[in-house]
């Protein structure tokens, strides 16, 4: 895909997925706290034990604040839960609480794997950043500041919207384009001004609603034709896809 970076003011990304690969440490840390549930419920109901899958990952949880991907998957599963508070920390009495808790799960790996970005992706960031476009990270984790410290990212976005301020300023979740306008008013910039590059499904949604000028959803996971029917502009697999015009680069030299 060629990029004309003079049609635009500002790139919004996701983190997850796009920025950094942390998708899969997010997916382990719900698989092994859905896994302990599902199997204490099998051995408690005397019901058949069946695994958190990745199309569970996908459909239930991915691009979700951790409270609405543990209430969806869990209701997936007609597990009835209370839904309890931001406070709990029994995993498995509430939903809350083990939301809560696959987020000290996703910390351990964290500390125990460390984050790496995507290179092909901080390379275009960088290169648009040299362009004048204004640049802001946005995702529903509440970890978003310890992933780019990780990742050494951290001076690369003028602007971060996390699930700290999420929680903070009420906004809601993807589909909803909440976090995204939040990310392009911090920013000054309009929407329609804006690319908007994700990888989730409830992601891309987000963006078509929000009203972003060109959204990118990047397939890693064979989801592309359904980011497309979503309402994705383009869909790449990875970033280094991405052309920058060579007349905007050598007017930017």
């Amino acid at each position: 895909m060629r990029l004309h970076p003079t049609e635009y003011d500002a790139i919004v990304l996701d983190l997850d997925g796009v920025v950094t690969d942390t998708a899969a440490v997010h997916e382990a840390a719900w698989r092994r706290l859905f896994d302990a549930v599902l199997r204490a419920r099998s051995t408690r109901d005397d019901v058949p034990y069946e695994p958190f899958t990745r199309a569970d990952y996908l459909t239930y949880v991915d691009g979700k604040s951790r409270y609405d991907g543990a209430r969806d998957f869990l209701a997936s599963r007609g597990i009835d839960l209370p839904y309890g508070s931001a406070q709990d920390r029994a995993p498995l009495e509430t939903v809350c609480g083990m939301a809560n808790r696959k987020d000290a799960i996703f910390a351990e790996l964290i500390a125990t794997d460390g984050v790496h970005p995507f290179e092909t992706t901080t390379r275009l960031v960088t290169l648009l950043r040299q362009l004048g476009l204004r640049t802001a990270i946005v995702t529903a984790s509440r970890n978003g500041r310890m992933i780019l410290d990780a990742a050494g990212l951290s001076a690369l976005f003028e602007v971060r919207v996390d699930g700290v301020d999420a929680d903070l300023l009420g906004l809601p979740g993807k589909p909803d384009p909440a976090l995204f306008l939040e990310a392009a008013c911090r920013l000054d910039v309009r929407p329609e001004r804006t690319i908007l590059v994700e990888d989730a499904e409830s992601g891309v949604l987000a963006g078509v609603r929000g009203g972003f000028g060109l959204v990118i959803g990047i397939d890693r996971t064979g989801t592309g034709e359904r980011l497309r029917s979503l309402g994705a502009d383009v869909v790449v697999s990875d970033l280094g896809e991405i052309d920058v015009t060579a007349s905007d680069v050598e007017g930017a030299s």
